[in-house]
């Protein structure tokens, strides 16, 4: 079945994701294309609603992204976000100002007032609180808009075009700081665009088991799996597909967390799907051997991981297809269109320029990690599993800062299995997002025992988050962080001093590396 498209037109800002996923909990399935696609192609999506995102430069100046003003004459409803608003007013006759010579930019949670006869306010109240991030602002509306919302500094906070259906802010309505974006989003989606809202994990399970089918045929698939949620999820939804035609691999490359390779072989061993364990880690601890640089270490061992697919799937005969559990943050993070390169994902920008099958298939590209857990609730997957705490796909290699040993590598997973059982025991493992330990390449003075020590500093990272784009620092009480402390340093060796990870994101990432 098809469903209603609303479609986010991408102008380089780095968190526009966030739109997207809005959308999607308004149970209405939204895409997300660069700018530069082309007007035929947008036309023949048939979008009900294009969503036009924020960005870094400015409307005016020559290099800046623009599109045709043929967007405008499909007769779609338009709402323009931040730099999107900038580029409407912009294309359609207005003027844009820079806050160079004015005192309009604005930063942080901004009072706002709003019309509230405007669609896009409905049921709002007058006055609200949104989040402003702009230098540039609308200095003259384009014929035919009027004004639905101001600030102290912006007469132009929100403009729309009623006739036309083409509505903008200056604000964010996408972040939780805009005390009700979510519902100016849905105002926008519902009575604007007209959606109904049809789509839901159970649609989204059937279009891509019916997907999946149709494109592996009488083929054969094979699945990286980690253990991991994201993996869990894509076996479960393969196996559903195409059943005997797939095939499981699990990689051990040795840096999983403690125990954890014996877990996932049990978990899937006796699962009915075809499962094959390889313990590789001494050829990956070896590829990794001197190196400390993190983008480095996330390719080699993506590359690494590619070939011992490559050589499992000899074994095993003819395989036409590899998929893997890339999610949507990995995609963003790793250069969506004109959005900044955080770092490359193993399994996104760490791939070799040559791969030794027909295609990549990717079933869960598009969901953020939330929607990944939703979709495993609906295809059935074992709650232990459907719950697993996050885990990158290079693994521990991304939590030793600097180089990787054999004797690192134990020492980090007896110290982040204290972590992980302190926070169970103290009940907080659903309420943290995820949390881990990070060995750091930092030695410190101590004292124990009346005798001086030169060891290592373990980092401890928690983080609250509903879309792991943007994530909060988790407020672990005092109790459970002095009682995890005192055990990792009694009973792991090379540890003599434990830190607290209080950093969000932005600016900092939940990874260290």
């Amino acid at each position: 079945m098809s469903h209603e498209l609303v479609l986010v037109l991408d102008f380089g800002g780095q968190y526009n994701q966030l739109i997207a996923r809005r959308v999607r909990e308004h149970k209405i399935y939204c895409e997300v294309k660069s700018y530069k696609t082309p007007i035929e192609e947008i036309r023949a999506m048939n979008p009900k609603g294009i969503i036009f995102t924020g960005g870094p430069n400015s409307v005016y100046l020559e290099n800046s992204p623009r599109m045709s003003k043929e967007i405008f004459d499909l007769g779609v409803p338009v709402l323009g976000i931040c730099y999107g608003v900038q580029f409407m007013a912009y294309a359609l006759g207005g003027e844009i100002g820079t806050a160079v010579d004015s005192s309009l930019s604005e930063f942080g949670r901004t009072e706002t007032e709003v019309d509230t006869t405007s669609l896009l306010f409905k049921d709002i109240d007058k006055t609200t609180v949104t989040w402003m991030s702009h230098n540039d602002y609308i200095k003259k509306l384009p014929e035919g808009f009027e004004v639905c919302g101001h600030t102290a500094k912006c007469p132009y906070a929100a403009i729309q075009n009623v006739e036309k259906k083409f509505y903008g802010v200056q604000f964010h309505p996408e972040v939780n700081h805009t005390e009700r974006g979510f519902d100016m989003l849905g105002n926008f989606l519902y009575n604007v665009c007209g959606c109904r809202g049809d789509w839901t994990m159970e649609s989204y399970a059937e279009t891509a088991i019916r997907n999946i089918r149709e494109k592996v045929g009488d083929g054969k698939a094979l699945l990286a799996l980690s253990g991991g949620v994201d993996s869990s999820v894509a076996c479960k939804l393969l196996a559903k597909a195409i059943g005997s035609q797939l095939t499981c691999i699990f990689v051990d490359h040795g840096l999983m967390r403690k125990n954890e390779g014996d877990e996932v072989e049990a978990a899937f061993a006796d699962s009915g799907v075809n499962f094959v364990r390889v313990n590789a880690g001494e050829r990956f601890l070896g590829k990794l051997a001197g190196v400390t640089e993190p983008e480095a270490k996330r390719k080699i061992i993506g590359e690494e991981f590619i070939r011992v697919f490559e050589e499992e799937a000899k074994k095993i005969g003819k395989v036409d297809y590899l998929v893997q559990g890339t999610i949507y943050p990995d995609v963003i993070e790793s250069g969506l269109g004109d959005a900044a390169v955080i770092k490359s994902h193993h399994n996104v920008g760490g791939l070799p320029d040559y791969v030794d099958f027909k295609e990549i298939i990717e079933p869960l590209r598009l969901l953020f990690k939330d929607e990944v857990r939703a979709l495993g609730t609906t295809l059935g997957l074992d709650e232990k599993l459907v719950w697993r705490q996050p885990f990158p796909g290079p693994g521990l290699a991304i939590r030793i800062i600097g180089d990787i040993t054999p004797e690192k590598v134990a020492t980090l997973q007896d110290a982040d299995a204290i972590f992980r059982e302190e926070i169970t025991n103290a009940g907080l493992d659903r309420s943290i997002n995820q949390y881990f330990a990070v060995l750091t390449n930092m030695r410190s003075v101590g004292v124990m025992g009346d005798g001086r020590t030169y060891d290592y500093t373990l980092a401890l990272r928690g983080v609250s988050t509903s879309d792991f784009m943007t994530a909060d620092f988790s407020r672990i009480p005092y109790d459970v962080l002095e009682k995890v402390s005192v055990r990792i340093v009694n009973e792991v060796k090379n540890i003599n001093r434990i830190v607290y990870d209080i950093t969000s994101k932005p600016p900092a990432t939940i990874e260290w590396e």
